[in-house]
């Protein structure tokens, strides 16, 4: 499967902003999907994630509040809205894909994830 990250650019802080993680093949049934975010000379860091049909969501202590994971299987697409934007959540967003036919599982760790897209920019200025 290929994923392709967008919806990313410039915001100021205390914006919105929402990403959009479209799968090339059908995501519904198959895939647990989640979002990563990775600043310049830092980790990737697990942001949230989601299960097969969106009923299970699970996100880092950091985001709580003003990150929410949401899915559209009929549209092969999980976006990522984030809300109250902090300069400090300036870096690049990536979406990741792990196959677990029907699961109820989500995942946090990066290296649980067998798929991942490009990663799109997200910049919030102060």
């Amino acid at each position: 499967v290929q994923l392709q990250a967008s919806g990313g650019g410039l915001v100021q802080a205390g914006g919105s902003l929402r990403l959009a993680c479209a799968a090339s093949v059908s995501t519904s049934s198959r895939y647990a999907m989640g979002w990563f975010r990775q600043a310049p000379g830092k980790e990737r860091d697990f942001l949230g994630a989601i299960n097969w049909n969106g009923g299970r969501t699970y996100y880092a202590d950091f985001v709580k509040g003003r990150f929410t994971i949401s899915r559209d299987n009929a549209n092969h697409t999980v976006y990522l809205q984030m809300n109250s934007l902090k300069p400090e959540d300036t870096a690049v967003y990536y979406c990741a894909a792990r196959y677990v036919p029907y699961s109820e599982t989500v995942y946090v760790t990066s290296a649980m994830y067998q798929y991942w897209g490009q990663g799109t920019q997200v910049t919030v200025s102060s």
